[in-house]
Formats: structure tokens, sequence, C-alpha cells
């Protein structure tokens, strides 16, 4: 199996080649080259920037013709029609990894799937906001359905996380877990959270190429529904600690966004059946919060860019029961 991956040597990408090769497929690589240069030795590699257009390099006098393109990259529209309009027919396949964000954030329950109505696309902007990630990632689906049909195939992944995740959001409270003691909580901790193993998700996304299955897919997990005080205690065990949680006011947070905090909780509590069906595999949590832990220390345990620092956290759970 030949599959070209858009983006392909971070984090998600990085975990999608990875599977593919281990799977023994034919990978090619498409990016700027800036990322994770000394990745996947061998692997043939083209050159080019999403940002200012240039895909030449996958232009059919390079040659190159593909079972599967794996576009990880695209986030406005402009990005997958060049793509598309460079590659034409020689991918068999367009697998899109889309978000959740596409989704419209009223009327949705517990164990909503793939048909859930989204947010109206928009292609007026480029600017990737709050407001506008979700409509352009919806746009950006319809093109590639629109161009591919039953060809095309859609992964909307949530929470991502694993080695390698450079959003720091899960990577925080395995972090904190790992110190043990009192563990300063802005939310409910009884609050619902979904968050899939990257590799989890490749795995998908290779067999989703491999069985030429199109359509819409939810990449959630883990495979038992969890809370957002459970996914700390399971964080806690993995590293061998003991914790306390204690709840403490939301206002005055550092940032605009605390790690896996969401006002809306119903969109935690997607369904993964479709995928499951699929072959989507179902990693336990606490092998992810173990994954991530050693990884974290065999980077040195950098500063992270979310959450509370502990002079902070100390300061906000001193005198609280």
């Amino acid at each position: 199996m030949r599959i070209l991956v858009l983006g392909g040597t971070s984090f998600v990408g990085r975990a999608i080649v990875a599977d593919a090769l281990d799977g023994g497929a034919e990978v090619t690589l498409f990016g700027r080259g800036r990322t994770g240069p000394e990745l996947f030795p061998g692997v043939e590699r083209r050159t080019g920037d999403r940002d200012t257009g240039d895909y030449a390099s996958l232009g059919p006098e390079h040659g190159g013709e593909w079972d599967a393109v794996v576009d990880v990259s695209g986030y406005v529209p402009r990005h997958v029609g060049q793509a598309m309009d460079v590659l034409g027919d020689r991918v068999g396949r367009y697998l899109f990894v889309s978000s959740h964000a596409v989704y419209a954030r009223e009327g949705v329950g517990p164990g909503s799937d793939e048909d859930t109505p989204r947010r109206q696309p928009v292609r007026d902007t480029e600017e990737l906001t709050e407001a506008t990630y979700g409509p352009l990632k919806a746009a950006c689906e319809d093109d590639v359905t629109a161009r591919y049909g039953s060809r095309a195939t859609v992964v909307r992944p949530g929470k991502v996380a694993g080695p390698h995740d450079p959003s720091d959001t899960f990577t925080y409270w395995v972090r904190r877990a790992a110190r043990g003691g009192r563990v300063a909580v802005p939310a409910d901790p009884a609050q619902p959270v979904q968050v899939v193993d990257s590799r989890d998700l490749a795995r998908l996304v290779v067999r989703l190429v491999a069985d030429r299955r199109g359509g819409a897919f939810h990449a959630v997990g883990p495979a038992e529904p969890v809370t957002l005080g459970g996914l700390i205690e399971t964080c806690a065990v993995a590293a061998g600690t003991e914790v306390e949680l204690v709840r403490v006011p939301a206002d005055d947070l550092p940032g605009p966004f605390f790690p896996l905090l969401r006002p809306d909780w119903a969109s935690q509590q997607r369904s993964s059946a479709r995928a499951r069906a699929a072959g989507m595999p179902a990693t336990p949590l606490a092998v992810t919060a173990a994954d991530v832990l050693a990884w974290d220390r065999s980077r040195g345990e950098p500063p992270l860019r979310c959450g509370f620092t502990p002079e902070a956290e100390r300061e906000r759970v001193a005198g609280r029961p």
C-alpha cells in the first residue's frame, strides 16, 4: 500500500506514519522539512509549503501515484483545494483529518454520532480563531467529499493524547499527578472528558485506508467513560503517587484555556461506535498516561504552556478543605 502523508512529522502525523510503516506500507512525506527532519530515515520526502501554496514537488512531472493521501495539515479550503488540484486522480482515496470543532454546539446530547449537525462552513477567511476553526474545517470536509465522493474519508478526532503532544494539555495532568499531593481542579471533577491515544487514532486512519472505507468517523476515547477527576487519579496510579483533588474557583485562570476544561460537557461524550467497528483500538488510559510520563521525563520536563505553575497552585489550595 502506497500512502502520501501531508504533514507527517508532528504528533498525529508522526503516529500515522509510524503505524503505516510498521504495517509495511510505502510512505511518502510532504512538508516543509522543518519539523523532525531526522525522523523516518529512508522514507521519501517531497518538500513544499501549504501556506504559500507550494505543492510543486507533488506535480505529475515528478512522478508518483498513491493508494491514498492522508491530509493532516489542511486547515483552510485553499490548502485542500491546492493539494487536490495537484494530485487529481493519482491518489485512490483522500483521507482528511478534521476535528470535532466542526459540530454545532447546541442540542448535542451524550452519545452523539457522526450525523450530528455541523456548524455552517465558512470560506471568506483564513484566520484561525475559536469562531472560525471549526467552520473552516467543515468547508475542507465538504470540498474533499465533493471532489472524491465515495473515495473520501473524514476522521474527526477529539482531544488527542500521547507522546510528542505539543499542546501540553494532557501532559499537564500527567506531570501534575506525578508530583502527588493536593491538586487544584478549577472545574467539577465529575466533568466528563474524552481523550484518544494518538496511536489509536493512527491505527484507525491506516485501517480505513487499507479497507477503503469512506464516510466520517469519530476518533474518541478512552474505551470506558472517564471524568476529569478519574483521569487525574488514573495518571497518579500510572505514576505511583497519591493525589487529593481540591476544587478551586475558576476565576483568574492562566490563559484563555485550561487543560481539558470544557463548558460543553455533552461534547465530551460522543460515540466512538463507528470507529471501533472499523478497527480503532482502545489503549487503556493508564498506558497512555505512563507513556506520556516517560516521554515527558525523557525530554527533561520543559516548562509547560498551560495550567497552573506549582507556586500558583499552592496559593490556590492553601487553606481549602
